[in-house]
C-alpha cells in the first residue's frame, strides 16, 4: 500500500481551503460553546474547537511529513511529556506526540494538545532536565490557550475570520514544524506591533509557568537558563537564517537572566542524571546520521577518552554497529551492557533487533514472550513481536497483536499502516481495507477512506455484525467531514 505523503491528503486540505473563502466571522456563533466567565478566549474559540483544529492540523501535518517510527523514542518521549503535564496547569489530558526526525533544535505546540519534537533537539540537550524544559515551556503555551487568546487579541486590531485561521492551517501543515505555529501566530494579523508584543507576553508567561512545572515536577529549574544559553549559541554561530524554533522563540541575554533570577531563591539539592536520556540520545544521534562510520568513530573516541555517560556512548556505537550491519560487533556489546545492566529494558530490546537481523526469529520469539510476560502491552516490546511474527510468515497471529494495539494506540497512523499490509499477507482483504481506512483517516485523506470503507462494506455485505460496523465508521466519517467543514 503506497503512503500518503506529500501527494494526497486533498480531502481535507479543500475542506480547510473551501472553509478558508466560506467561513467568516459571524457563522462562527452557533458552534462555539458558552465562554467561561472572565475568558475572552472562549468566546473565540472554544476549547472544544482547539482540540478540533489541532487534530485537523495534525492530520494534515502528518500527511506531508514522515513521522519518526521508533517505538522506544517515542514511548520515553510520551512519558515524559505526561508526566510534566501532571505538574502543569494543562486541563485537557489529551496529548498528542509527533516526532520528527530532523537535525534542527525544534518543538511546537498546536492547539488541541499536539506536541511535536524533532531529533535533533537531542543533539542541542545535554540532560533530560534541559529536555524537560523545552518541553515544560510548550505545555504553558497549551495550558494558558496561547493560541485562542491570540485570536482574541487580534480581534482588536482586525475583522477576524475563522477562513483565515483554516487558510493558515493548511500552509502549516505544507511548512511543518515551528514554522507551522508561526503561520498559525501571523494569519490575519494586521498591527504587527500589537501581535508583538503580545507574542512576547505568551513567551514570558510560557517561561514562567513552564518553569513552576519543572520545579514542580522536581526537575532542576536551572536547566531553563542552561538550555537557552545552548540556543543562545546557537544564534551567534548562526551564519545566515536562525532555525525556526528561534525565530518563534527568541532567546536575549535578559530571557536568560529572567530564568536564572526565578530559580535564585531555589534550595539547592542534587539532581540525578537520567541515564535512560543518555540511552535515547543515543539512539536519536544515531537515527539523524546517515554516516554511520562516521558515528562509530565518535562514540569509540568518547569511549577511549573515558566519557562519563559510558554506558550511552557503548549503547550508541552497538546501534552505530547496527546500522553499519556489523552486527557481529553490536552482538558484543549489547551482550556486555546486558551483563552490567541486565534490567535495563533498552538492552534487551535491541538484543531482539539483533536477533531479528540474524534471522534468529525463533530465538527472538521466545525472548519476546519472556519479557511480555514481565513487562506486558509494553509498546516498543508488542510492536516487536508483530515484527518478529512477520518475519516468521505467521501473518494472522502479527495481525492479531496489531489488532490490539491498534484498540491501544487507535490515533497511530503508523499501526493502522502495518496492520493493513499485513492483513492482506494473512488473506484478510476486508481487514486491508479496513485499516487502510483507518490509516488515511488519520492523514487526513477522507474521500480515500471513503473509497476503502465502500470496499470493505462490499466484502462484508453478508455478515450482518461486521457490515453495521463498516456502515457506522462510514457515517462516523461524513460526521468528521461535516465537523471541519463547520469549523
Amino acid at each position: 500500500m503506497p503512503r500518503v505523503q506529500h501527494i494526497h491528503c486533498r480531502s481535507l486540505c479543500c475542506l480547510l481551503l473551501s472553509a478558508a473563502v466560506s467561513c467568516p466571522q459571524p457563522s462562527l456563533a452557533a458552534d462555539i460553546e458558552l465562554p467561561v466567565l472572565g475568558d475572552s478566549a472562549s468566546g473565540i474559540v472554544s476549547k472544544q474547537q482547539e482540540h478540533m483544529i489541532g487534530r485537523s492540523w495534525l492530520k494534515a501535518f502528518r500527511s506531508r511529513i514522515n513521522e519518526h517510527q521508533d517505538p522506544l523514542l517515542k514511548q520515553y518521549l510520551e512519558q515524559l511529556l505526561y508526566n510534566l503535564a501532571t505538574f502543569s496547569e494543562l486541563e485537557d489530558p489529551r496529548l498528542e506526540l509527533v516526532i520528527v526526525n530532523n537535525p534542527t533544535m525544534n518543538a511546537f505546540a498546536v492547539p488541541g494538545g499536539v506536541v511535536g519534537v524533532h531529533t535533533g533537539l537531542f543533539s542541542f540537550a545535554e540532560t533530560e532536565d534541559q529536555l524537560s524544559s523545552v518541553l515544560a515551556h510548550e505545555l504553558a503555551h497549551l495550558s494558558q490557550r496561547h493560541f485562542a487568546r491570540g485570536l482574541a487579541e487580534r480581534r482588536k486590531y482586525s475583522t477576524l475570520s475563522m477562513g483565515g485561521l483554516l487558510a493558515g492551517l493548511v500552509i502549516a501543515a505544507t511548512v511543518g514544524g515551528d514554522a507551522g505555529t508561526a503561520a498559525l501566530t501571523v494569519t490575519q494579523a494586521t498591527a504587527m506591533d500589537g501581535q508583538l508584543r503580545y507574542s512576547r507576553a505568551n513567551e514570558q508567561e510560557a517561561d514562567r509557568i513552564g518553569l513552576q512545572a519543572l520545579q514542580s515536577a522536581g526537575r532542576n529549574p536551572a536547566a531553563a537558563a542552561e538550555m537557552f544559553e545552548n540556543m543562545l549559541v546557537i544564534t551567534r554561530h548562526s551564519n545566515n537564517r536562525p532555525p525556526e524554533f528561534l525565530l518563534t522563540h527568541p532567546v536575549t541575554e535578559r530571557r536568560i537572566a529572567d530564568a536564572r533570577n526565578r530559580v535564585m531563591g531555589a534550595p539547592l539539592r542534587h539532581y540525578p542524571t537520567s541515564e535512560e536520556y543518555h540511552l535515547m540520545r543515543s539512539r536519536a544521534l544515531v537515527a539523524l546520521s546517515s554516516e554511520p562510520a562516521s558515528l562509530i568513530k565518535n562514540f569509540q573516541l568518547k569511549i577511549d577518552q573515558r566519557h562519563r555517560q559510558r554506558e550511552a556512548q557503548l549503547y550508541g556505537l552497538a546501534l552505530a554497529h547496527i546500522a553499519n550491519k556489523d552486527y557481529p560487533r553490536a552482538r558484543r556489546l549489547i551482550d556486555q551492557l546486558m551483563a552490567e545492566n541486565p534490567d535495563q529494558l533498552i538492552f534487551r530490546h535491541t538484543d531482539v533487533t539483533i536477533d531479528m537481523a540474524f534471522d534468529n526469529v525463533d530465538g527472538a520469539l521466545r525472548k519476546l514472550e519472556r519479557l511480555l510476560a514481565v513487562n506486558p502491552d509494553n509498546y516498543p516490546l508488542t510492536v516487536l513481536q508483530s515484527d518478529a511474527l512477520w518475519q516468521a510468515r505467521r501473518f494472522e497471529e502479527s495481525s492479531k497483536v496489531l489488532r490490539a494495539l491498534s484498540r491501544q494506540r487507535s490515533e497511530d497512523p503508523n499501526i493502522w499502516y502495518r496492520l493493513a499490509e499485513v492483513s492482506g499477507l494473512a488473506g484478510d482483504i476486508s481487514g486491508v481495507h479496513r485499516a487502510r481506512a483507518e490509516y488515511f483517516v488519520l492523514v487526513g485523506a477522507f474521500d480515500l477512506a471513503r473509497k476503502q470503507l465502500a470496499k470493505a462494506a462490499s466484502l462484508v455485505a453478508s455478515d450482518f455484525k461486521q457490515s453495521a460496523i463498516v456502515r457506522q465508521r462510514l457515517r462516523d466519517l461524513a460526521d468528521m467531514e461535516d465537523r471541519v467543514v463547520k469549523l
